[in-house]
């Protein structure tokens, strides 16, 4: 079992920066993909980004491509996300996934995380 704990939400206004962390515990496989997602309230769960423990092959949203970049450490089981330019519109709460294999970058993701709260002021 693979339990995911999510830090670094907050307030930030427009234009301001955040860096998310997900500290994964149990067993983490060389084959997992590990994602970022964010719902805003009355709003399906979307995929930002996503990356292979393995090689590090990573994966965007076009939403994301140029204001975020995830990154992992696998000696300390964590992954991050920094994102920059933040946008009211960015405002959700973020969640850090996990999976085994990767056949698309979205679809699929077994272990969960709480989620931490990201409000963008304008």
């Amino acid at each position: 079992q693979v339990q995911l704990v999510e830090s670094g939400g907050g307030l930030v206004q427009a234009g301001g920066s955040l860096r998310l962390s997900c500290a994964a515990s149990g067993h983490i496989l060389s084959n997992y993909v590990m994602g970022w997602f964010r719902q805003a309230p009355g709003k399906e769960r979307e995929f930002v980004a996503g990356i292979t423990w393995d090689d590090g092959n990573i994966g965007y949203a076009d939403a994301a491509k140029g204001r975020c970049t995830i990154s992992r450490d696998n000696d300390k089981n964590m992954v991050s996300l920094q994102m920059n330019s933040q946008k009211p519109e960015d405002t959700a709460r973020y969640y850090c996934a996990a999976k085994v294999g990767r056949m698309s970058w979205a679809g699929a993701y077994d272990y969960w995380g709480q989620g931490t709260q990201v409000t963008v002021s304008s």
